[in-house]
């Protein structure tokens, strides 16, 4: 038995996809209504990860999007700004250079996003020039075939690799939930790319669908929990993909909130990708209609 199977054999991996959907819809019946107010809708904008990960994005585009941001920092100067903006590897040179705010973080997705089929090779270079063009935090996909095809040893040592090229940047591993399919696939990727030194675990690259869903946040979470009770090490927790209404995000916000608890109610700790969820938080924030981005 290798190292890979050793650390599985440490946590519950053996779940139930129905316990799992029932466990969600307690915390929802017992937490959602509660939750679904101003104050967290605040708390949520400033988890976002703004996204623009579009064919059609260029120069401009990206220049324009980051500006928005800048805007937002001077018009509002009464609601926390967004997490961090997050673009293709290319583009983090773009946001550095026109980014006036030193709070918001640049995120750049890498390692052969959104399929992760390409060389190691071209993934930890990928991944080293989008930090050397100024990102602050990579996102990167597992090799999804890799761990369906049970070669843990070869996807661990890849996200070893890549976050070794990381240097100073904070690495969130996206596990494709919607691939995975299952709670105990989903439980025993988010362990091992914990394992293998992901700073966040994140559910979905909004490529493909199913998306981010409520009951693989529930096993990430769950997965989080387990991992830091064992090593004392705090790992974040981002869902993607699919997220747009007010709702959506409060949901998730609720399971982060009952199963990991207030300390990670940071956007150190919780991030949310979108594009089209920051105009519906501050629309509800505001009480009118707004496309500020």
């Amino acid at each position: 038995m290798d190292k890979y199977e050793e650390a599985l054999k440490l946590y519950n991996t053996d779940l139930d996809d129905a316990q799992v959907q029932e466990a969600v819809e307690k915390i929802l019946r017992e937490n959602l209504e509660k939750n679904s107010n101003v104050e967290v809708y605040k708390f949520l904008f400033h988890c976002i990860d703004l996204t623009t990960l579009n064919v059609t994005d260029n120069v401009d585009t990206v220049t324009r999007f980051t500006k928005r941001v800048n805007d937002f920092e001077n018009e509002h100067p009464e609601l926390p700004n967004v997490a961090a903006i997050c673009v293709y590897p290319n583009f983090a040179g773009t946001v550095r250079m026109n980014l006036e705010v030193s709070h918001v973080n640049i995120a750049a997705v890498s390692g052969g996003f959104p399929t992760s089929q390409t060389f190691t090779e071209v993934k930890v270079a990928e991944t080293a020039l989008a930090v050397a063009d100024g990102a602050d935090e990579i996102d990167i996909v597992i090799n999804i075939g890799d761990f369906l095809g049970g070669f843990y040893e070869d996807m661990c040592d890849e996200i070893e690799e890549i976050k070794h090229s990381c240097h100073q940047a904070h690495l969130k591993v996206i596990l494709e939930t919607g691939a995975l399919k299952t709670a105990s696939n989903i439980m025993k990727a988010s362990v091992l790319s914990m394992y293998s030194g992901a700073d966040f675990i994140k559910t979905s690259t909004g490529k493909m669908e199913p998306a981010a869903s409520l009951e693989a946040a529930y096993v990430m979470c769950s997965a989080i929990k387990a991992y830091y009770e064992k090593t004392g090490r705090k790992i974040g927790f981002k869902p993607a993909g699919g997220i747009s209404t007010t709702a959506d995000a409060v949901k998730y916000y609720c399971i982060v909130k009952e199963i990991l608890g207030e300390e990670w109610l940071t956007n150190e700790l919780f991030r949310i990708g979108a594009s089209r969820l920051a105009n519906n938080l501050l629309s509800d924030i505001w009480g009118t209609s707004t496309k500020y981005f």
